[in-house]
């Protein structure tokens, strides 16, 4: 599946930002649990479509790379 990127180049930095801010605050505060899941699997996501400048949300809602 080939996906078109619809997500800028600004964007996809402060994604990445604060995904590595997520991951970062998942390490050092003591989480337990679902807490701990969340807060990892937010910043895996946010990484995710900073890197493959794809986001589902914005696909869905008609958002497209001008």
């Amino acid at each position: 599946m080939i996906f078109k990127r619809n997500v800028p180049g600004w964007e996809r930095g402060l994604r990445a930002a604060c995904g590595i801010v997520l991951l970062v605050v998942a390490a050092m505060m003591p989480l337990t649990g679902w807490p701990l899941w969340a807060v990892l699997a937010g910043g895996a996501g946010l990484l995710v479509s900073a890197l493959a400048g794809f986001c589902p949300a914005c696909a869905l809602a008609g958002r497209r790379l001008s």
